[in-house]
């Protein structure tokens, strides 16, 4: 990470909930000056005495700097905000925070070039308290040489992973990242009010939870070149024998009273599985089930 000797850069945010705070906060604490533009104004008011300027318009805003964060809802926001002020966009680089899909960061991408703008996206892997803080990092992607002029600057909020010229690349490795979390997540909690349902308290659960949670890279350690290789061998695990598994988690859920309708998604996929005639292979032949879906929506 950066330190306040560094030579010193101002920058425009754009946003200013919990990570816009955040950002803007670490920016001044760095000595960087900073403008902000908030639709509600107030927001600003406690940066503004810790030395941030604070702009009237988006014009306004836009026009104070060539680097500019956005840290909004998602990238409609972006728009909405933006074509107030078409015409102080060219020359400009955004540096887009906002979550949304990597066709979207496409197409913002496109719409600023069209305007003279560069974008680069962004996926910020930490919560607001994780900005500026040097194990922190985000996932860029966009044009490298604008990526590497602005760099030393976005460093000044998390570490950087640049994953390449597509500026959807780290729209997607986020997304990527957040299907992981919030899927594992709700299987945590899913587990705890089975576990409650038996008198179980989150706190006595907790260890147990950690540790096989703990227990995944492992798993992804070993499976993950037999995927890239297409090789689903049933030498260490049985889609079969996975189904049974699933069914008992199913019938020990529904014994406990409590809404089986999260496993029972998981076994109606591991029965696609075997439907598809993988009952001997690993269970990581599912993402072979999923990849038919995805072309059947298509």
């Amino acid at each position: 990470m950066k330190n306040s000797t560094q030579s010193q850069s101002s920058v425009t945010i754009i946003g200013l909930g919990p990570m816009g705070q955040a950002m803007a906060r670490t920016f001044l604490n760095h000595g960087h000056a900073v403008t902000l533009w908030n639709r509600t104004a107030s927001k600003a008011d406690e940066l503004i005495k810790l030395g941030a300027v604070g702009a009237s318009t988006i014009k306004e805003a836009l026009d104070a700097n060539e680097l500019v964060l956005l840290s909004l809802t998602d990238y409609s926001a972006m728009y909405a905000i933006l074509e107030n002020a078409i015409e102080s966009l060219a020359g400009k680089v955004f540096v887009n925070l906002s979550s949304d899909t990597p066709e979207k960061a496409r197409e913002a991408a496109k719409w600023l070039a069209g305007h003279g703008a560069s974008h680069l996206t962004g996926g910020v892997q930490v919560p607001p308290s994780g900005i500026g803080k040097s194990e922190s990092f985000t996932f860029y992607s966009g044009p490298l040489d604008v990526f590497e002029a602005h760099k030393e600057v976005l460093e000044v909020l998390t570490s950087t992973d640049y994953r390449g010229e597509d500026p959807g690349l780290a729209a997607l490795y986020y997304q990527i990242g957040m299907d992981m979390f919030w899927t594992a997540m709700l299987s945590y909690l899913h587990a705890v009010a089975v576990g409650q349902a038996n008198g179980i308290t989150a706190e006595q659960l907790k260890s147990h939870a950690i540790s096989t949670m703990a227990s995944l890279p492992q798993f992804i350690e070993f499976y993950t070149p037999r995927i890239d290789a297409g090789e689903y061998p049933g030498d260490v695990d049985r889609l079969a024998m996975g189904v049974a598994s699933v069914e008992h988690i199913v019938h020990t859920t529904q014994d406990a009273g409590v809404d089986a309708s999260l496993p029972e998604a998981v076994l109606e996929i591991f029965k696609r599985g075997l439907a598809n005639g993988r009952e001997g292979d690993s269970f990581t032949s599912l993402i072979e089930s999923f990849r038919k879906t995805a072309a059947s929506s298509h």
